[in-house]
C-alpha cells in the first residue's frame, strides 16, 4: 500500500468523522468548528489532486469567510445550544429533500458518465487561477453576484431577527427633580 493511499484513507476517515461530529453535536459552535475541520480535510484532498489554487480557495473562502459569517450569526442569535426535541414538521421535509438530492446526484453522475465520461483536470494548468477568474467574472458573473447578495441578505436578516425592541425607562424630569 502506497503512502498516498494511506494518506487518502486517513483523510477520508477524518472527513467522515468531522462530518458526523458536525451532525451529532448539540452545540452550534462546536458543529461549526467540526465543519471548519472538514473544510481543511477537503482542502488537503484538493492538494493531493494537484490543485493548490482550489485548496487555498477552500480554506480562505469556506474555512475563513463563510465560517466567520456562520459563527457571527450563531453568536448574534444566541443559539449556541441546539434544541434536542424531535420535530416531525421539520424532520419529514428534510428527509424528503435529502432523498431528492441523492436521487438527483445519482442521476447526474449516471448521465455524465454515460455521455462524456467523467472528466477530471489532468494538470495544474487546467485549474489555473487566470482562466478560472476569467470565467467567474464573465460567464458566471450573475450567479457570483447573486451569491454575494444572498450572503448579505442572510446577515442583515440575522441582525433584524435578533434585534430586541428597546424599552424606554422613564427618567426623572429635569424640572421635577429640581423643584
Amino acid at each position: 500500500m502506497s503512502g498516498e493511499l494511506i494518506l487518502f484513507f486517513l483523510l477520508a476517515f477524518s472527513a467522515i468523522a468531522t462530518a458526523a461530529g458536525m451532525l451529532l453535536s448539540r452545540n452550534a459552535v462546536y458543529a461549526a468548528l467540526y465543519l471548519v475541520m472538514n473544510f481543511a480535510t477537503v482542502a488537503i484532498f484538493y492538494l493531493m489532486l494537484g490543485s493548490p489554487f482550489i485548496a487555498l480557495s477552500q480554506v480562505t473562502v469556506y474555512g475563513g469567510a463563510i465560517m466567520v459569517l456562520f459563527l457571527f450569526v450563531i453568536m448574534l442569535l444566541g443559539i449556541e445550544q441546539i434544541p434536542t426535541e424531535f420535530n416531525l414538521k421539520t424532520f419529514l421535509p428534510a428527509i424528503v429533500l435529502g432523498l431528492a438530492l441523492v436521487i438527483e446526484s445519482v442521476m447526474l453522475v449516471i448521465t455524465k458518465i454515460g455521455t462524456t465520461g467523467l472528466q477530471v483536470a489532468t494538470s495544474v494548468a487546467d485549474a489555473a487561477p487566470s482562466p478560472l477568474a476569467t470565467k467567474l467574472f464573465t460567464v458566471y458573473l450573475l450567479p457570483f453576484e447573486i451569491t454575494s447578495i444572498l450572503l448579505l441578505v442572510a446577515m442583515v436578516g440575522a441582525i433584524i431577527l435578533t434585534k430586541q425592541p428597546r424599552t424606554v425607562v422613564p427618567t426623572a424630569d429635569k424640572k421635577g427633580a429640581q423643584g
